[in-house]
């Protein structure tokens, strides 16, 4: 699920927008989008049709210094992404991520913040990619994070297909500490960090969905 929203909304913790609904494979994702100029009209579709919504309201725990961001913080138009580092849409949506902050990040006009959202039933290596992410960041800060999850989209063949060995070897590959890094990794210490996300996630899908 990703959301885009102005610095402006992003004050407010309960807000009515227009919503947009992209179903792709059998991962469902919600885009919210918020508009200056007081746009209400919204539309949920499919692969095969697109159909009206009316707008609603939507819960986003609102962006702190526990997140993790990338391009400016201040700038107009800010994306909070729930991602899934095994989901297929992710991986290729990610890489337009990056072209976007590459294109208008530094400019000032586009940032991009990452929250997890990894789904059990479908990806069981996803919840433990997460908190080595999370490693990654305690070990390096923001720059190690976008690099281990840079990393991780680019060599995971998605669908539970990446072997947990190559976690460690990411870290190495971006410098880490390989010992400091498993045993952040096998401490379990952010998986409740990551059910966090995963549960403010699920509300916001709830409300989108209605």
């Amino acid at each position: 699920m990703w959301v885009i929203i102005t610095r402006k909304s992003m004050k407010q913790n309960i807000l009515t927008v227009p919503v947009a609904i992209v179903i792709a494979g059998v991962l469902i994702g919600g885009a919210v989008l918020y508009s200056n100029k007081g746009n209400t009209s919204a539309v949920a579709g499919t692969q095969n049709q697109i159909v009206k919504a009316e707008p609603v309201e939507i819960n986003i725990r609102p962006v702190d210094s526990s997140d993790h961001i990338v391009g400016n913080p201040n700038a107009k138009a800010v994306l909070i992404e729930y991602s899934d580092t095994q989901c297929p849409f992710c991986k290729v949506f990610h890489q337009t991520l990056n072209r976007l902050v590459d294109e208008y990040g530094k400019d000032g006009k586009f940032a991009w913040v990452y929250r997890h959202f990894p789904l059990d039933a479908l990806h069981k290596k996803a919840r433990t990619e997460a908190e080595a992410t999370e490693c990654a960041a305690e070990l390096g800060g923001n720059e190690k994070f976008w690099s281990y999850l840079d990393r991780l989209m680019e060599i995971t063949p998605a669908n539970n297909g990446l072997d947990p060995a190559e976690l460690p070897k990411i870290a190495q590959y971006i410098g880490l500490d390989v010992t400091k890094f498993n045993a952040c990794l096998s401490s379990g210490k952010y998986a409740q960090k990551i059910e966090d996300h995963v549960q403010n996630a699920i509300t916001t899908c709830i409300v989108t969905g209605k």
